[in-house]
């Protein structure tokens, strides 16, 4: 069905990072350009992450032939979250989505990821390669057991059913997109994206789409210590928000780590010749401040309720009123015969569940997430052309250059 009969022409703003791209760039650019029809309009905003090679020139020559295109440059490789920070600040569609420079993904997709936008049914959709459509080259098994684990784990925290996290292709209402803070620099990006989006309970799309995909010999660029980066992003930003289950059992695992501190402190004290009454307590402390430190590096957001002195503070009181259960407890498990490290992993384990009830409920409560948003169309206003939500300025929209003139920042 046509649709320039049915509904206004929209805007699709296409961030295309990139970096040593310059043997497939302008094939993309003209690949993007020619879903073009009567019902689609596109901007194509290239950033140019510190290219060592040509891409640059070359970038500079499309925004020069193709009014739609803009280029901005960063003066060195910042990564590229960095660069879909600076696209999405320029987005000036009614969409947004992402372009891999690469050609690794068909554009010709991106028309069928906006049919739920435009429809009205959803606000972010997900272009899925291990759904069933298009052709897919066939590469790197390791690769591919690497994005499933990836999205598992993801899946797990968000309590989404995604099957690719990790794809570049995520188009979105473009009022979505610019409301989100991106932290990440590199290929952290994707679950940070996907996290904060799961976090604002929007209507969360999925499609097949095509995959060519690279070689390293081609120039393909994630490597093992980006996956290692994916999996702490998904703990940084979901952690805190996730569901109770999923909390306590990532809670276990810097318990135990704190526990086995307490432990290891607590022994080589009691068996150096101090007395329990002063061995369990700095054992305690020890392990209470790294327990601490874990906890905001992997588990719940720093300065969520209290500024950094009464989190502390109201950390300390928490710690001082479990740890005088746990000498109580372990004086009283000594006193009936129990050997030293009972004593004390029986005291731990009643530690663990009441230092993790502090922590959630008081030192750093969070609301949650709240309901998802109900998938009846229309639930949110459909963006208009030319609104402007968050303010962004661009020069080019103040007055658009003449073809033939360079765009570029």
């Amino acid at each position: 069905m046509n649709r320039s009969g049915l509904e206004p022409r929209a805007t699709l703003s296409v961030v295309v990072p990139c970096y040593n791209e310059q043997g497939t760039l302008a094939a993309c650019v003209e690949s993007l350009l020619a879903i073009q029809d009567a019902a689609l309009e596109l901007e194509v905003i290239i950033v140019d992450d510190g290219s060592g090679d040509d891409s640059a020139a070359v970038a500079e020559g499309l925004s020069n032939a193709h009014g739609e295109v803009h280029l901005v440059r960063h003066p060195r490789n910042m990564g590229k979250g960095a660069a879909l920070r600076t696209g999405f600040a320029k987005a000036r569609g009614d969409f947004v989505a992402v372009q891999d420079a690469d050609l690794e993904y068909d554009p010709l997709d991106l028309k069928r990821l906006l049919e739920p936008l435009r429809d009205g049914i959803a606000d972010v959709v997900f272009g899925s390669r291990f759904l069933s459509y298009g052709a897919h080259r066939v590469l790197y098994f390791w690769h591919s057991l690497g994005n499933a684990f990836l999205t598992l784990v993801s899946n797990v925290f968000t309590d989404l059913n995604l099957t690719d996290m990790e794809t570049c292709y995520k188009v979105f209402r473009r009022d979505i997109i610019q409301s989100i803070d991106i932290e990440e620099n590199r290929f952290g990006v994707e679950p940070e994206i996907v996290a904060k989006v799961a976090q604002m309970r929007v209507r969360i799309y999925e499609l097949g789409i095509s995959y060519r995909g690279r070689t390293y010999a081609e120039g393909k660029k994630i490597g093992a210590r980006d996956g290692l980066r994916a999996l702490y992003a998904i703990l940084r930003y979901n952690a805190h928000k996730a569901t109770l289950p999923v909390q306590f059992l990532l809670y276990l695992f810097i318990g135990s780590i704190a526990a086995l501190s307490n432990l290891g402190v607590f022994l080589t004290l009691y068996h150096g010749g101090y007395a329990v009454q002063a061995a369990a307590p700095i054992a305690f402390v020890a392990a209470a401040a790294l327990n601490y430190l874990l906890c905001i590096l992997l588990l719940f957001r720093h300065n969520a309720q209290w500024s950094t002195p009464g989190e502390v503070l109201v950390y300390i009181a928490i710690v001082a009123g479990v740890g005088t259960l746990d000498l109580g407890v372990t004086k009283a498990m000594l006193a009936v015969g129990a050997g030293p490290a009972a004593a004390k992993s029986f005291a731990i384990l009643c530690g663990l569940v009441l230092i993790f009830t502090g922590c959630k409920y008081f030192v750093f409560h969070e609301p949650p997430s709240g309901p998802w948003a109900p998938s009846q169309p229309g639930n949110f206003p459909r963006p208009s052309r030319g609104a402007d939500p968050l303010e962004f300025t661009f020069a080019a929209d103040k007055k658009k250059p003449r073809r033939g003139t360079p765009r570029h920042e």
